[in-house]
């Protein structure tokens, strides 16, 4: 068997013995913390001895940080699989993305759940196998909207709402021996999980052989399939001989071959000897990692994830595939694989990249840029958040998807510095901040990504009392247009530094930022529904309330079109948990219009920006409008009101900005806009663009500047409405030394300057 270019992965097979429960996620944690991969449990549902494997699944993804864990193998019959696919794809959303399936068949029986009746015959277990795997990718498959329903001979599922989808694409490892599980395992498994000491009819070779078979009958490259090897009969003594019995130097020797010559790619050690565990991780992985690497490098042997014949048909033209970086192929996304379907699009815009490549770190990044640049396509940018513009996906080209580089972290607590990953969410820093008595201002949803916020301004919840998300961005950690790192802050790269603060993406890939958060916790929060018929005078009244309000609150207000009329929801924001003084400063509201629906509440800021984790396939309102306004006068007002009564336009929000936020110098950041009061989004279906437009020549004799995230169109007209000058020229000068080239050209594309020629 060949060598399978997999990347290597080293696990733990740990007993869940009821009688030291303490001991078992010790062993779970050690496991993690000697730099092992992998976490896996016995699942004896029937034996009172053992916790039970899914509880403590559970609770190890939540004990662990980075550790994936799985059960070996979970006892099918006692699990139905459409309540497993549930189960498994929640835990797989809770650890974000560290859930794997290892799966058995074990003794079934024709009953229900397996609990009665005759026993079926290998043949029938291996039907019912292939049936409960068809179900659980089948509800795993959110992008069908059809319900799921299912009639095998041993399962039977009515009707039922697919999802949740998984955070990852789940692999499914069968724990498989004989000949027709094999050969199942080739034609529909991820892994193959077997234990060494029980591969003896057929033996290692013949099934791994077998395997190879049942993907190519399939029409499968059987180099999907990963080989994961349990392992009991193991010492790490240097006293010990015989096979995997010994120092770390004779385990290499013997692993070896069986990576190059037999295709495993995953050792799991059964024995819970924690000196062992940290000998298996501190010295035998990485002594093995790199002698297969050495091999392979001079085999010339590909690695990276394998893909059927299928995905390879659907590869676009003009990119060379072949060319990935190793480090970037494990997590590549191609058109035809599983995963595609959920990263092609952005939340508003749908997209048919030839390529997703979703780096793990800021090295990886540079490679990925540089990849990109040897490809002359277009590329694209995606913090993992939702996205209004729609510049973070493309057709043919290629995206830089950052949402596995998603981690929050609070550096140092009395300075309240925080460092955010650029595909965390915003919702997610919201959540990690809260237990410190630490907030940051960040937008009205919780699913926008850290990335394209942080760089672009951030008006958020909190801004007139602490101002833009960019206030807070004390140093970024940046990937340019030639692939180099930069750390950039008031002292090291200063130009670059400003320019990230309101025009970030036209720089390069942010890949961390760090914040100088605030202390808060308990907010108060309300939402007014208004009549907007009269919808000129409302948003006169709002106007003028809001900018006679303390700082403390910030207000937003959305205007939906009806058949009946807009109608208008306010939300008000107080930055304290001072209910007294929140209160005074939101009854003027209540003057405002008819009101129909009030409420209020005291509650963590975290609350206010959940991350709801939206499925991101593109759903409409692709054309937007931005604008800022000083005041909103009874001709601002006039033209908005004519616009959502005319039924052109969908939805219409006015931000408050203003306060803190008009605090800092025109000059001090690359977002120049410090005197207005007032951010404007308007948004309409392709149908009504024409209107929309129309609608917005009216309204933008009124407007100074603009908020570019909101903007789909990137006129370079535009530029000065985004850029005022001498904004505009600084940054073309400065986009003219780090991206000379103009790699990073889609979000509002600022050209390079030439010579010291300006627009």
């Amino acid at each position: 068997m060949p060598d399978y270019g997999h990347e290597l992965l080293f696990g733990a097979f740990i007993t869940p013995g009821a009688d030291d429960p303490d001991r078992v996620v010790a062993l779970a944690e050690l496991t993690e913390a000697a730099g092992l991969d992998l976490a896996t449990f016995q699942d004896h549902p029937y034996n009172p001895g053992f916790l039970d494997t899914w509880t403590l699944l559970s609770w190890v993804a939540a004990r662990t940080q980075r550790l994936r864990v799985s059960a070996n193998v979970l006892n099918l019959p006692l699990r139905p699989p459409a309540v497993l696919a549930r189960a498994t794809a929640s835990l797989d959303l809770l650890s974000q993305g560290r859930f794997e399936l290892g799966l058995g068949a074990g003794a079934m029986w024709d009953g229900i759940e397996g609990m009665a009746g005759r026993r079926l015959t290998p043949g029938q277990a291996v039907v019912a196998l292939r049936e409960a795997i068809d179900i659980l990718r089948q509800a795993w498959d959110t992008a069908t909207r059809a319900p799921l329903r299912y009639d095998g001979k041993h399962y039977q599922v009515p009707g039922m709402r697919r999802g949740p989808a998984p955070a990852h694409d789940i692999g499914i490892w069968l724990g498989a021996y004989k000949p027709r599980m094999l050969e199942l395992t080739g034609a529909v498994a991820d892994g193959w999980l077997p234990t060494l000491e029980y591969l003896n009819e057929p033996d290692r070779v013949t099934a791994n052989r077998l395997i190879d078979e049942g993907a190519d009958k399939a029409g499968r490259n059987p180099g999907q399939i990963r080989r994961l090897l349990n392992l009991f009969q193991v010492d790490i003594s240097a006293a010990s001989r015989g096979f995997l019995q010994g120092p770390a130097a004779q385990w290499v020797e013997q692993l070896l071959p069986m990576v190059l010559d037999e295709g495993f790619s995953t050792f799991i050690v059964g024995r819970d000897d924690p000196r062992l565990i940290q000998a298996f991780g501190h010295e035998v992985a990485p002594a093995l990692r790199e002698a297969v690497a050495a091999e392979r490098r001079s085999a010339g042997t590909p690695t990276g994830p394998a893909r059927s014949a299928i995905v390879l048909a659907g590869r676009l033209p003009g990119l060379d595939y072949e060319a990935l970086p190793a480090a970037l192929a494990a997590h590549a996304v191609e058109p035809g694989d599983k995963d595609y379907e959920r990263v092609r699009h952005s939340y508003i815009r749908r997209g048919s990249p030839a390529l997703v490549l979703r780096p793990g770190t800021a090295a990886e990044v540079a490679e990925a840029v540089r990849y990109v640049r040897g490809q002359g396509v277009t590329l694209s940018v995606r913090s993992g958040g939702h996205g209004v513009s729609g510049r973070s996906t493309n057709d043919g080209g290629v995206i830089i998807d950052l949402s596995r580089m998603n981690r929050v972290q609070v550096l140092d607590r009395p300075r309240k510095l925080i460092r955010l990953e650029p595909g965390a969410r915003w919702g997610e820093v919201a959540v990690a901040l809260a237990p410190h008595g630490l907030a940051m201002s960040s937008g009205d949803y919780g699913d926008v990504g850290v990335g394209g916020l942080g760089t672009t301004a951030g008006v958020g919840y909190l801004a007139r009392k602490y101002g833009l998300t960019i206030d807070h961005v004390v140093a970024a950690e940046i990937v340019t247009a030639d692939g180099a790192i930069l750390r950039t802050d008031a002292t090291q790269h200063p130009d670059l530094f400003w320019a990230i603060r309101g025009a970030g993406g036209n720089f390069g890939v942010v890949t961390a930022l760090e914040l100088q958060a605030y202390e808060l916790g308990d907010v108060v929060y309300a939402q007014l529904a208004v009549d907007a018929k009269d919808m000129s005078a409302m948003l006169q009244r709002w106007g003028s309330t809001v900018e006679a309000a303390p700082r403390e609150l910030t207000s937003f207000m959305s205007v939906f079109a009806s058949p009946r009329g807009p109608m208008a929801r306010i939300t008000l924001v107080y930055a304290g948990d001072d209910v007294e003084a929140a209160q005074a400063a939101l009854t003027p509201f209540l003057d405002i219009g008819r009101i129909i629906d009030q409420q209020a509440h005291l509650a963590p800021y975290a609350a206010l920006v959940a991350p709801p984790h939206n499925r991101h396939h593109g759903q409409g309102l692709e054309d937007t409008r931005s604008g800022l306004l000083h005041h909103i006068t009874a001709e601002a007002a006039a033209s908005m009101h004519a616009m959502m009564h005319s039924g052109d336009v969908s939805v219409m929000q006015i931000r408050t900005v203003g306060g803190a936020v008009n605090d800092i110098a025109g000059d001090a950041t690359a977002y120049a806009h410090r005197t207005q009061n007032f951010s404007v989004l308007a948004a309409t279906g392709p149908a009504n663009v024409a209107q929309l437009d129309k609608h917005w020549e009216d309204l933008s004799l009124h407007l100074d500047g603009m908020y570019l995230s909101f903007e789909t169109r990137t006129d370079a007209r535009l530029l000065h409405d985004a850029f005022p000058e001498p904004t505009l020229s600084r940054l073309r000068a400065i986009k003219a030394k780090y991206d000379p080239d103009n790699v990073f050209n889609r979000n509002f594309p600022i050209p390079p300057a030439e010579g010291n020629t300006a627009i």
